[in-house]
């Protein structure tokens, strides 16, 4: 959360900074943490969701802050309880009407690099695929590319992240250093917390995606439509008017996103079924462990085989053709990659398979919709029965819970309802919300013997679907985090039950 360069100073007039009292101070970081303040800090003292910044601005100054950028209610917790120590110690005082846009353009100008093409995608589910697939098609034509997410920053430059969309400071820092480590490609994962946070603020992108609008996050969106205003801050806000907007048309409110887009200038790349999408689809065959794509482009049609499970893979991999396109490399280059792209780590992945040839798949899926989409998108390359291990998190939106319930028993032909991360509510409780949805589940609080008993249940032909985690390696429960992988679990059942283990 905190910048520092040796030897790096530079006034507020650089960082386009005017102070309200206060000299023209000398910056020598910028920190939104006030136990990381060191002498010559900017102190950005930002609105949290429990408690404001400001409240700490009297530490920041003890630590030998030089200037404070907040809000106006950040003034009014100032002028209570650190007024005297700021007139003590002549640090500049910023005020600004949206200080998080504020503190993510300076940061964007502390560090002064990223990326030369720039790209983000948004959206409820599909977020990381598109970002990994776009890398992968930028690297097979040579790129050096990273895509920055849910799985951290990976491809030809890596770093770990603890949120979607790292804060500014971090962000700016973490581009500008695979900038300077030769990256010349980056996909971003937008999320809703992100942009309505003003994270992504001060990238230059040169395209942008939209995937689909489902329910999440309710818990910290107030609605839907806001929800949505969040998202279409990607384009309303962060996009320029002469970039390229990629909108998956046949997802839910794609049309409204595309207006959006429209409004603000930029030009539309549409992808779906629909006739007005310029990367069209035009059929799919299924097959065991992949898929052939037929689609349209420029009046031509192109068929590739694509080793991905789930028929809303197809759209992943078009929206990220798309943003390759949108940022500058030839149709046709583009399209040769697609046969060469590999399943997004959580998404779709075959974990473990069974000696009589039945499949373990972990997906991130841990929405309503994510769940529907992950388990119909599964049927048609299974021959048996569908089984599902699911749960939901704690401390997170929980009027999704039974209908993550009811979609998978809509589509599965045995549910499984166990703990995902309970956080600090009780596991029993969550259990009990999802199981409202699927009265016929079949409830097993632990998750790794959950698994033992997915596994355990699958005959030939059949398929286990474990969803939730996708990616993650740990177990939050309370205040703690447990280690635990979807995958390694899988495997281990999988080895149990077959007679592998020695």
């Amino acid at each position: 959360m905190a910048a520092r360069q040796t030897g790096k100073i530079r006034t507020l007039a650089d960082l386009g900074l005017t102070a309200r009292q206060g000299g023209a101070a000398s910056i020598t970081g910028l920190t939104v943490d006030n136990r990381t303040v060191t002498p010559g800090s900017l102190f950005a003292a930002l609105p949290g969701t429990r408690v404001h910044g400001a409240r700490f601005v009297g530490q920041a100054l003890e630590a030998g802050a030089a200037a404070i950028l907040t809000d106006a209610e950040g003034v009014q917790i100032l002028n209570a309880t650190a007024a005297e120590a700021m007139m003590r110690s002549g640090a500049a005082l910023i005020v600004a009407e949206d200080a998080r846009q504020t503190l993510a353009y300076a940061a964007a100008l502390w560090f002064g690099a990223q990326p030369e093409v720039m790209a983000a995608v948004t959206g409820t589910n599909g977020k990381t695929s598109v970002a990994t697939f776009t890398r992968q098609i930028w690297s097979i034509l040579g790129h050096d590319a990273v895509n920055v997410g849910t799985t951290g920053v990976e491809g030809a430059w890596h770093a770990p992240l603890s949120h979607t969309t790292p804060e500014p400071i971090t962000l700016h820092r973490l581009l500008a250093e695979a900038a300077r480590a030769g990256v010349s490609h980056a996909a971003m994962e937008a999320s809703s917390h992100g942009l309505a946070q003003r994270r992504l603020d001060g990238v230059q992108l040169t395209a942008a995606a939209f995937t689909n609008f489902t329910q999440d996050h309710l818990d910290y969106h107030a609605s839907f439509d806001e929800y949505f205003d969040a998202k279409a801050g990607l384009f309303r806000r962060l996009l320029p008017p002469e970039g390229v907007a990629v909108i998956n048309l046949d997802g839910h409110r794609g049309a409204d996103m595309a207006q959006v887009a429209v409004d603000k200038g930029a030009k539309i790349l549409g992808v779906g079924r629909t006739g007005r999408a310029q990367l069209r689809i035009l059929a799919q065959r299924f097959e065991p462990d992949g898929q052939v794509l037929r689609f349209g482009w420029d009046g031509r049609q192109h068929q590739v085989h694509l080793p991905l499970i789930g028929g809303f893979q197809a759209e992943n991999v078009l929206v990220a053709a798309g943003l390759a396109i949108a940022c500058g490399d030839a149709p046709g280059d583009v399209f040769g990659t697609l046969s060469g792209l590999e399943t997004v780590h959580g998404r779709m992945q075959l974990v473990a398979r069974r000696e009589t040839g039945a499949g373990v798949y972990v997906d991130f899926a841990h929405t309503p919709d994510a769940v529907s989409t992950a388990l119909r998108a599964m049927r048609p390359h299974v021959m048996g029965r569908l089984v599902v291990v699911l749960g939901a998190g704690g401390d997170r939106d929980a009027t999704k819970r039974p209908l993550m319930g009811q979609a998978a028993a809509e589509h599965a032909d045995l549910v499984i309802v166990t703990d995902d991360n309970p956080r600090s509510e009780d596991p029993a409780a969550i259990r009990q919300a999802v199981l409202l949805g699927c009265p016929d589940g079949l409830e097993v609080g632990d998750r790794a013997e959950a698994i033992l008993r997915g596994v355990d249940a699958l005959g030939p032909g059949d398929a286990l679907l474990i969803a939730g985690k996708g990616h993650e390696t740990g177990q939050i429960i309370g205040a703690s985090t447990y280690p635990f992988d979807d995958a390694e679990q899988a495997s281990v059942a999988v080895a149990a039950l077959d007679g592998r283990l020695a």
